[in-house]
């Protein structure tokens, strides 16, 4: 789901043997499988909002920025910007829909103040997503185009990093794994290695890159996991719902 080489995706593409291909298609198809898990994680929080008819203290701000870095990943693995990546297309533009699905839920059941808050930054996000197809189609040529949506994707997947360092600051100073859901870890850790193999197979630095940096923080939050279990209690909501 993720996008960072100036190499072209498409020669690499068209010059692979059939065994290269199976394996590329192999390990994007696994790493959209990984991130349909990431996806539905959040629905046991969003059942619980929906049943509250309040979002609490839950934030909307993850969803946001998981929305914006979707859209920007899902423009970068369209053919007007790079080729031979749908896949990279297909899971973020899932992961799109999902977002906007959990922000529209922060929406309805928000209070007045916030729902304002909440739908003024669904239109910047659409705003800056318009903007940069606009920028990209109308100044630049489709090799320049596709080195700049790749560095704007790669921006926008090292910021999300920031919430698994969060999680990874919490476990180390509580001293436990409440907060940091096993399957949630792992699944993060085999998208990013399924993300990853897909980028090093194309020879595509906009995707392996980050990937590269999303495997070593599942290692290290796997590694946590192992170390601090003992002394933790059951497992609560999601990672990828923070808290005000």
């Amino acid at each position: 789901m993720n996008s960072l080489g100036l190499s072209v995706a498409a020669s690499a593409a068209k010059s692979g043997s059939p065994v290269h291909d199976i394996c590329c298609y192999g390990a994007g198809i696994a790493g959209n499988i990984f991130a349909l898990v990431l996806f539905v994680s959040p629905l046991p929080t969003f059942k619980r909002i929906v049943r509250n008819r309040s979002t609490e203290q839950f934030s909307v701000m993850p969803y946001i920025y998981s929305l914006l870095n979707c859209l920007i990943c899902m423009w970068y693995g369209l053919p007007f910007v790079s080729y031979g990546v749908v896949l990279v297309a297909t899971v973020n533009s899932i992961g799109a829909v999902f977002q906007l699905a959990y922000t529209a839920a922060f929406i309805s059941f928000a209070d007045a103040k916030h729902r304002v808050k909440v739908s003024s930054l669904l239109v910047t996000v659409f705003f800056v997503f318009g903007l940069i197809v606009y920028v990209s189609l109308a100044l630049f040529d489709h090799q320049t185009r596709q080195i700049f949506v790749g560095y704007l994707s790669v921006a926008s997947l090292i910021f999300m990093f920031a919430s698994p360092l969060s999680i990874i600051n919490l476990v180390i100073r509580t001293r436990s794994v409440e907060y940091m859901p096993f399957y949630l870890s792992l699944s993060m850790f085999l998208m990013s290695v399924s993300f990853f193999a897909y980028g090093v197979l194309l020879h595509d630095f906009f995707i392996y890159i980050p990937n590269g940096i999303g495997t070593v923080l599942g290692v290290i939050q796997l590694l946590l996991y192992t170390y601090y279990r003992k002394g933790s209690r059951d497992e609560r909501l999601p990672l990828l719902v923070t808290h005000a």
